[in-house]
């Protein structure tokens, strides 16, 4: 949804004093943190949304892995997930199969169950998960605690959207976007491994708000300000191409809007690079906030466990808003 609208959505909605809420959507976080009876941190998210790809199969992967993509930009660990399931009955059954079963596999890489869910006849097929997990109340990541003096890592390539968009227009084939969906089939749990030996500030995961929606809901609630180097962003293999051309979604044209007096550049307005950092993506990598000292060695890290396009894309300064270089 359009991010000037969702604001308009939540504004005002009544609210009721808990202690035990600890992270809602007042900050814009990945996910509601809960702390239960027992004393233990519940995380819970939910995520569905249109596919993004032809193949049933594919589609509900790419969907679980960006479900359970939120518990991981938390810092948490998925306990168990529910099916959020909006079909239309014209379609063979064997189709919606195909969609949950991809769900399911991915769950099962994750290591849970999908223990139950909800399904609806609907002329737009919709398909995602409720996950809950579990999060130490000392060591949970949120958008909040990015300092002046960090360097910012990106753990996937940018461009899904614009290559998702352009493979319904039939612009490319799909072995033109093969590897972007391999990506987008790839569970954020390696990064969150990795990450979770350094000393992370402020976390996200990249959807569709962009990288600099996203980025922008750490600055404006840390209270500092995000310098990108635009030349260090890694992208996908003809995403410049097509961002240049226009070949946008319609997603990352409301980004760009949403946040035209919060984000600074000199590129020129139509630049291919300028676009991609306002792409509205799926299952995107892992954005964080970390202290420049660790910085290098998190990126060797992350490279040698797989996630070979890991960057420093940018620093943390004083100040508020972005600055795109």
């Amino acid at each position: 949804m359009d991010p000037a609208v969702l604001d308009q959505i939540l504004s005002g909605l009544p609210t009721l004093p808990d202690k035990n809420l600890l992270l809602s959507f007042g900050n814009r976080d990945d996910a509601a943190v809960y702390r239960l009876p027992s004393g233990d941190l519940l995380v819970q998210t939910l995520d569905f949304f249109t596919p993004v790809v032809d193949d049933p199969y594919d589609y509900g992967a790419i969907a679980a892995a960006n479900s359970l993509s939120d518990i991981y930009a938390m810092n948490g660990q998925p306990l168990f997930a529910l099916n959020i399931c909006c079909f239309p009955k014209t379609v063979p059954w064997q189709i919606w199969n195909d969609v949950m079963r991809g769900g399911a596999d991915k769950a099962v890489e994750a290591g849970i169950n999908i223990a139950g869910g909800h399904t609806i006849e609907d002329s737009e097929p919709k398909y995602g998960l409720v996950v809950s997990g579990i999060i130490d109340e000392n060591n949970y990541w949120s958008n909040e605690g990015a300092k002046p003096g960090d360097m910012l890592i990106l753990t996937k390539p940018l461009g899904t959207g614009v290559l998702t968009t352009a493979l319904k227009n039939e612009v490319i084939t799909p072995d033109d976007a093969s590897v972007a969906i391999e990506y987008m089939k790839m569970l954020n749990s390696t990064a969150q491994q990795v990450l979770n030996g350094f000393e992370v500030h402020a976390c996200t995961d990249i959807t569709g708000n962009g990288l600099l929606g996203h980025g922008s809901e750490i600055a404006k609630v840390s209270k500092v300000k995000f310098v990108i180097e635009s030349e260090r962003v890694p992208v996908f293999d003809g995403a410049f191409e097509l961002a240049a051309a226009g070949k946008l979604p319609g997603g990352s044209r409301a980004n760009r809007i949403y946040l035209r007096n919060y984000v600074e550049t000199k590129l020129p307005e139509n630049s291919g690079a300028l676009w991609l950092l306002y792409d509205a993506q799926t299952s995107g990598g892992l954005f964080c906030a970390l202290p420049a000292s660790q910085a290098e060695e998190a990126v060797r890290k992350l490279q040698m466990a797989g996630l070979a396009r890991s960057s420093i894309i940018g620093r943390v300064e004083s100040g508020n808003g972005i600055e795109v270089l």
